[in-house]
């Protein structure tokens, strides 16, 4: 059933830590690391980074509104809407959860993928907060992490694992036992569950005519297409595959690229761990999660066609901003999103 709340409705305490899930791990030998060469080689360094500081801190995505304002989603559960160049910040609602993926629908709404909540729509107007989907199939969503919004209102959305967590989404990343989904949530309601198997589901975004769309699987290291229409209908490929990192959200921009950010360079540590016996991977998850596999300090960005062809691969140090989670492309800038940062950052998009 929905329910809604309004923008005055007090955030949520901080929930206690829960224990991590048990390991249960499949062993998966991934493609040889590459790194930066090839099609994924730097075509531009990032130059004249601006920073917009946010309060409540990891903008995990952004949607840009064709006025040039900016929503975000922050770790304290707050729905922001930025204008004036970063200068004026308003809350407009709180989702009660952790707000990641942020989409504007075609009504001017917001679809907001709450990793604790579920599928969300919220009113950037009143601040009311919708639950569209908060459970499939009898079992309620564990990780809602990105959608894409077709214009007839459709949805379609993914869930990153149906075990873990944001806090433990690096026992996914051990496990590799392929527990994400991509779903749909049609305008009347209902919905279905289109893929199933999904290393680590993550950012999902439709092409211009609506006929496929893209679907990134951030524990696999790729980017699959799914057909929607005409004869491939209901078929899946692999656009991109032996990323150089963890791909995350995905949009389309209106250069026509599709964007995504690489959140960090592949761990040499968890692509050696991959193909062993599943116990050394549940010593590794027992350890403090400081002496885990963790991200690089990196910032890197692949633009890349409906066809899979990869023409931009912007490069940063990572040393003001990293971690990048989410990219929208307006106006000339890519506005980036970061789950860890305390700030949106916009930079000059190549050839802009």
């Amino acid at each position: 059933m929905a329910t809604s709340s309004s923008p005055s409705s007090s955030p949520s305490s901080s929930p206690q830590p829960t224990p991590k899930p048990s390991l249960d791990p499949a062993r998966w030998t991934p493609p040889r690391d590459r790194g930066l060469t090839g099609p994924f080689a730097p075509t531009d360094a990032v130059h004249g980074l601006e920073l917009w500081p946010v309060p409540g801190g990891g903008p995990e995505d952004i949607a840009v509104d064709a006025a040039g304002t900016v929503y975000t989603g922050v770790g304290d559960g707050s729905i922001l809407r930025i204008t004036d160049e970063g200068r004026v910040i308003e809350r407009v609602a709180h989702t009660g959860g952790r707000p990641l993926g942020v989409e504007l629908a075609p009504d001017g709404t917001l679809v907001v993928s709450d990793c604790e909540r579920g599928l969300l729509g919220v009113d950037p107007a009143s601040g009311a907060v919708t639950v569209l989907v908060d459970a499939v199939d009898g079992r309620p969503l564990t990780f809602t992490n990105n959608a894409s919004v077709a214009g007839d209102g459709t949805i379609y959305f993914t869930e990153s694992s149906s075990k873990f967590t944001l806090a433990h989404l690096k026992g996914d990343m051990l496990e590799h036992r392929g527990l994400g989904r991509l779903m749909r949530r049609g305008p009347d309601g209902a919905v279905d569950v289109l893929l199933t198997g999904l290393d680590f589901a993550n950012g999902v975004a439709l092409s211009a005519d609506e006929s496929h769309l893209m679907v990134a699987e951030t524990g696999g290291y790729r980017v699959s297409r799914v057909w929607l229409t005409g004869e491939r209908a209901g078929s899946r490929d692999v656009l991109l595959d032996n990323l150089p990192g963890f791909p995350d959200n995905i949009s389309l921009g209106p250069s026509g690229l599709f964007w995504m950010p690489i959140v960090s360079e592949r761990n040499a540590l968890l692509d050696r761990l991959l193909p062993l016996p599943g116990a050394l991977r549940k010593a590794v998850w027992a350890l403090p999660d400081a002496l885990q596999p963790d991200a690089s300090r990196s910032l890197l960005v692949v633009g890349f066609d409906a066809d899979g062809s990869v023409r931009v691969v912007l490069e940063g140090p990572g040393d003001r901003y990293h971690y990048v989670t989410g990219v929208r492309e307006h106006d000339g800038w890519l506005y980036l999103g970061s789950l860890e940062e305390d700030a949106v950052a916009r930079v000059r998009r190549p050839g802009a």
